[in-house]
């Protein structure tokens, strides 16, 4: 089965990061809906630093 995604036209290797940063977030005591914010702000920002396509 796929995994879930959770943040549109992002990577399968910035999927698992998100989910690594979500669970690490988590650990260090934060609410789901921050930890989630944290991961996903994480992963935006590297797929945009690494210059991907942007999609059209």
């Amino acid at each position: 089965m796929p995994q879930k995604q959770h943040l549109p036209n992002v990577s399968d290797k910035e999927q698992r990061m998100y989910e690594h940063v979500k669970e690490s977030e988590l650990k260090q005591g934060r609410p789901t809906k921050r930890a989630k914010a944290i991961a996903a702000a994480t992963v935006v920002k590297h797929h945009n630093e690494n210059r991907h396509a942007k999609s059209k």
